[in-house]
This record gives C-alpha cells, sequence and structure tokens, in this order.
C-alpha cells in the first residue's frame, strides 16, 4: 500500500522539479533559442498520459489478487526519465556546459518533432515499407529454410554450409554488390534487411526443431500422424521460442541494416534523414530522428511480444521468458 503512494509521487515530484527550472531559470544565451517551450509542455502530457494510462490499468484488473501494487510499477523508472532529462536541460540550456553544436537544448529537439514532423511522417512511412518487406521476405524464407534443415538430412546437407559460409558475414558488407544487383536503392534496401532476419531465424528455428525430443514425435506416430502433421502439429509448435528468438535477434539486426541502407543511396527514410541532418550540422535535428527511431523499434517488438504471448499462450507456466 506504501508503494501506491511513493511511486507516483517520486514521479509528480521529478516533473514538478523539471517544470520549475525549466520554466523559472533563464536559458543561457549561448543557445539559439526555441520557438516555444516544448520541453515544459512536454512534461504534463507525460505525468498525465502515465496516470491515464495506470488508471485504466488498474480498472481492468481490478478484480486481480493485488492491481494496487502493479498500479504504479513503472512510476520510479519514468521519474527516473524525468530526471536525466532535468539534468541534461540543465546542462544544455540553462548553463551550456556542453558543447553547443553537438547538444542542443530540450526545446530545440523536441520542437523539431512537431515543426518538422511532415517530413518525419514520410520517412517513417519509407522506412516501415523498406522493413516491412525485407522482415516478411528474410522471416518466410529463413524459417521455410530452418524447418527443412531441421528435419531433413538432405536438405541439411546443402543448406547447412551456404548458411555457414553466407550467415556471418554482416549484411551491409554486400551494399556494394546489391546497388548494382538490384535495379533501385529501395530494393537493394529490402534485400539487405531480408539477409540480415534471414540468418538469424534460420539457425535458430533448425535449432529449435532439432532439440525437439523424438519421444514426442514417436508419440505423434502412434496416434497415425503422417509426416506433414508432425512437422506442423508437433515440431513447429515446440520449437516456437527459439523461433521467436530468431526473429527478435533478425529485427534487431534489421535496423542496424535499413539505418545504413538508408544512407546510401535512398531518397527518404529514416536513415537518411539522420544522415542529411548530421550533414546540415543540425543536431537537433539528428537526435530528433534518433527518437523517432528508438519509437518505431520499440512498438515492433511490443507487437512482436503480444505476437508471441498469444501464440506460446499454451506454454504459459512451463517457458519462462
Amino acid at each position: 500500500m506504501k508503494k501506491t503512494i511513493i511511486y507516483p509521487l517520486l514521479l509528480i515530484l521529478s516533473a514538478a522539479a523539471a517544470e520549475v527550472i525549466a520554466l523559472a531559470v533563464p536559458d543561457s544565451p549561448k543557445h539559439q533559442a526555441a520557438a516555444h517551450p516544448y520541453f515544459a509542455w512536454l512534461l504534463p502530457a507525460i505525468v498525465i498520459v502515465y496516470f491515464a494510462v495506470a488508471i485504466i490499468g488498474y480498472f481492468r484488473h481490478r478484480n486481480s489478487a493485488a492491481p494496487r501494487e502493479g498500479t504504479f510499477y513503472r512510476a520510479p523508472f519514468v521519474a527516473g526519465v524525468i530526471l536525466f532529462l532535468n539534468v541534461l536541460n540543465i546542462l544544455t540550456a540553462k548553463t551550456a556546459v556542453l558543447p553547443t553544436l553537438y547538444f542542443p537544448t530540450l526545446d530545440r529537439v523536441f520542437g523539431t518533432l512537431f515543426e518538422d514532423h511532415q517530413l518525419i511522417l514520410k520517412c517513417v512511412g519509407y522506412s516501415s515499407g523498406i522493413l516491412l518487406a525485407g522482415v516478411v521476405g528474410g522471416l518466410v524464407i529463413g524459417f521455410l529454410m530452418g524447418v527443412g534443415v531441421g528435419f531433413s538430412k538432405h536438405i541439411s546437407y546443402w543448406i547447412n554450409p551456404l548458411v555457414r559460409i553466407l550467415g556471418p558475414i554482416p549484411s551491409t558488407a554486400w551494399i556494394p554488390i546489391v546497388l548494382i544487383a538490384f535495379p533501385t536503392a529501395r530494393s537493394a534496401s529490402a534485400f539487405i534487411i531480408g539477409l540480415s532476419v534471414w540468418f538469424p531465424t534460420v539457425v535458430l528455428t533448425s535449432s529449435g526443431i532439432s532439440n525437439v525430443k523424438n519421444s514426442y514425435f514417436e508419440v505423434a506416430s502412434t496416434l497415425g500422424s503422417n509426416t506433414f502433421q508432425r512437422i506442423v502439429k508437433v515440431g513447429i509448435p515446440a520449437a516456437m521460442p527459439s523461433i521467436f528468438l530468431g526473429l527478435f535477434n533478425g529485427i534487431c539486426s534489421s535496423f542496424v541494416a535499413l539505418m545504413t541502407a538508408e544512407m546510401i543511396g535512398a531518397k527518404y527514410g529514416m536513415g537518411w534523414y539522420v544522415n542529411w541532418q548530421k550533414e546540415m550540422m543540425a543536431y537537433a535535428n539528428v537526435y530528433a530522428g534518433l527518437i523517432v527511431i528508438a519509437v518505431l523499434f520499440f512498438l515492433v517488438i511490443t507487437i512482436l511480444f503480444k505476437i508471441r504471448d498469444r501464440v506460446l499462450a499454451w506454454q504459459k507456466g512451463v517457458i519462462k521468458w
């Protein structure tokens, strides 16, 4: 019960201290002034959104054993994030201790998200299209090859050497070749992303299937299942934890490949945006682009976790994540 009071209080105090410093302490003249106090506007928005989500979560789980304890579970973390932003605001906007060229004020960074939102949204759409095409292609091919390697010695004979030779090569190392082999930079970027997803997916899928106990297949055969049913209803479900692990690793690699690929020959995209703003020495826009990339990556990973929890619901209590 004490945590229910202390945790939100920490969040409120942290936000209040940051708000007072942002509004009451004058900015250093060394920094270019922002159009509006975006950081001061952001702080109450964070608090309001957090408490709204916490209250909704409370009512959704009010019949659970201890809903009050988990309602403000993330409050200390959010308070710590606000404290970090407050310290950063003091070191940049208020005192200019950090180099002003490379460390712009938070008002300018967050202001970029509003003032340059049309171009940023266009770049997000461009990057999302390339990412979706590459991830889906790499996932499907890697999954099918992993199933084949895991179940068939003949397929493993031909595929395993290919995986061991090509897999360890960083996908970005293929950029000079794919830019020549593919007609557009967009298709070349999608191939590089697919390659980065393909390797961990095929390796962990085949590894997961190879580690399935033979007794499972023997029981399935005793019950009259054929080869296809043993693959689809026994092998693949049992290997799902490894398959999702490979997918998570592939997604992480795909974002690295996406950012690198878009810096070469792309007309739009978040990687292109960050690289372009860096060349223009507009570091407020660079940090704004990195924030958008982090949020996009967070959303993708969160969706994958939701899908994993739904697919592996039958393993709840058996597999610990």
